[in-house]
């Protein structure tokens, strides 16, 4: 099979397309055969050896979308021909295996590129707003990278869950964008005075909730704008993992709630249980829609890199495998 390959980290062209034996599942697993990959910007580090915990050699890729080629005899929620998507590490390939728990059914309506947008981003979102800040309705959310899949993706959930949602970015026309996907007010980080701008749009009150993953000046900005007794969900670290703290946080009584939809515990029996019973459901009656920004083929691997190093993208990018 052909897949995307990392023998040693480093550049782009760390990355080659390879001859690879096809896997086959084991215990508990499904074998898929991948019709489109999502890229993520946590890739480029994983290529790049600033990922915790991955080692090389390795194939690219975090999640997907494709049929069912094999399942083990253990597995008896799916069968060949199933069409499918989910978080599976080894996705930029013609064949991937899943640990069934993290599979799900695709929905009719949606396209292989729009099943493989879904996953990791969306599964963030849902895990940060749903199962620990359970936004409620006339709350307001703050979503840092509002242009990212994982901020595209909680500006649909927020809305849905009936909240005020403003978002930043780092260029206008992603400014724009979130505004036309309904976001109420939309920032550019780089030239607005964002804590200014959230309380003048707020009453003074401020974010109850918000999602932080650029970090740095950023992220102290996004923690300056939180109203009394408000959430700070943080999940990742696009802006570099340091930012300054000002400890009178405190004296707002914030709540900071760092997390991993990979290491966390509560994710599987919590989060992918509600995902599957309440948010699919939403896909297939086409309330929620996956934020496609662009499809390349699997040997335009580097231009999706780029790309995604670039952050001129809106939602996902995807690539779509032979």
């Amino acid at each position: 099979m052909k897949a995307v390959y990392v023998r040693e980290f480093g550049p782009i062209e760390a990355m080659e397309i390879v001859d690879l034996p096809v896997p086959m599942p084991g215990p508990g697993q499904v074998l898929v055969r991948v019709k489109a990959s999502g890229i993520n910007f946590a890739e480029t580090r994983m290529r790049a050896g600033d990922y915790g915990g991955q080692t090389v050699p390795f194939v690219m890729g975090m999640e997907s979308a494709g049929i069912v080629e094999a399942v083990a005899p253990d597995v008896t929620a799916f069968r060949p021909g199933d069409r499918v998507f989910g978080r599976a590490r080894g996705s930029h390939a013609e064949f991937v295996v899943f640990d069934v728990a993290h599979l799900m059914p695709l929905p009719d309506r949606l396209s292989f590129e729009e099943g493989a947008a879904i996953p990791v981003g969306w599964l963030t979102a849902w895990h940060g707003l749903i199962t620990l800040a359970e936004v409620q309705p006339g709350q307001r959310v703050l979503i840092e990278g509002i242009a990212s899949s994982v901020g595209s993706a909680a500006l649909q959930i927020a809305r849905w869950r009936g909240a005020w949602v403003a978002g930043t970015a780092s260029r206008d026309e992603k400014v724009a964008k979130a505004i036309e996907w309904g976001a109420n007010a939309a920032y550019n980080y780089l030239t607005d005075d964002v804590p200014t701008r959230l309380r003048e749009e707020t009453g003074g009150h401020g974010a109850d909730v918000s999602m932080l993953t650029i970090g740095g000046e950023q992220g102290a900005k996004t923690v300056a704008a939180m109203g009394e007794d408000g959430t700070v969900l943080l999940f990742g670290s696009t802006g570099g993992r340091t930012m300054p703290l000002d400890l009178n946080i405190g004296a707002r009584n914030l709540r900071l709630l760092s997390f991993s939809i990979t290491s966390s515990k509560r994710f599987l029996p919590e989060t992918m249980e509600t995902f599957k019973r309440v948010a699919i459901p939403l896909f297939a009656n086409g309330l929620f829609k996956p934020v496609v920004d662009r499809v390349l083929p699997l040997d335009h691997v580097y231009e999706a890199h780029r790309l995604v190093a670039d952050r001129s993208h809106f939602g996902k990018i995807l690539l779509r495998v032979p």
